[in-house]
């Protein structure tokens, strides 16, 4: 991680969970990590006596809505001048059936899940070829965007759909960027201890038998991706927990 160090990361969704594990690690091994969530004061809360804490940018941002993705990425430029690594980690869900969703409810996950990464992602990409250095794309994505979870677990509504389409997204991202030094890695993780977690529980029981991950976990699989030598891409990394009470 020594290369990385100084460089500018920005992680979404960083006020809680996987997002916060994130952008602690991150911190740790040097870099200067610019968070983008709706809840600005919760991030500078939860980060403020962490390690180099002063390298922390917080900034209001709704991925849902472009123009505050537009802002952002501005911000980013107009500060830093450089963008190397994005962590694509916003996410949301429902445990609704889709019949019983409204317009409302379906549109926003497909606009945090997907839309947000696709209008984060067109802005990353963008200054990170007008820098030309070595950069870094890391899509978190889900166990449930390869495969839909029978309903024994509970119903995920259009999640499933948008988190496929991130496993597709990433790996047209990895055609369209043959032609540069940014990577792309799309991360699967199987159940993470978040609130997200917390609530589909309370819908489906049965989910809280399945093992879990910490957000630790994630954040360590992303130090680990960007670790590794510029000229290896990992395209796909899988995660799951495994119960050890045997």
């Amino acid at each position: 991680m020594d290369r990385w160090n100084g460089k500018i990361a920005v992680v979404t969704g960083a006020s809680g969970g996987i997002g916060l594990a994130v952008s602690k690690i991150l911190l740790e091994h040097g870099m200067i990590v610019v968070g983008l969530a709706r809840r600005r004061d919760k991030m500078i809360d939860e980060i403020k006596n962490c390690k180099n804490s002063k390298n922390f940018h917080a900034r209001e941002c709704d991925i849902t809505i472009e123009e505050n993705i537009i802002q952002s990425f501005d911000y980013i430029k107009s500060t830093f001048g450089q963008l190397n690594v994005l962590i694509n980690n916003a996410g949301t869900t429902s445990m609704k059936k889709i019949e019983d969703s409204s317009t409302d409810e379906i549109e926003k996950i497909v606009k945090v899940n997907l839309l947000g990464v696709v209008y984060c992602s067109k802005k990353a990409i963008k200054l990170m070829r007008e820098n030309s250095m070595e950069a870094h794309i890391l899509n978190i994505n889900s166990v449930l965007g390869h495969r839909v979870p029978p309903p024994i677990f509970g119903h995920f509504n259009i999640y499933p759909a948008t988190k496929f389409a991130v496993t597709a997204l990433s790996e047209s991202l990895q055609y369209d960027l043959l032609d540069s030094k940014i990577r792309v890695t799309n991360i699967s993780p199987g159940a993470v201890k978040t609130d997200m977690l917390d609530h589909a529980v309370q819908h489906a029981p049965l989910m809280s038998q399945l093992p879990e991950l910490s957000p630790d976990d994630i954040a360590n699989s992303i130090v680990f991706a960007l670790s590794v030598p510029p000229h290896v891409e990992i395209s796909e990394l899988t995660i799951q927990g495994k119960k050890m009470d045997f």
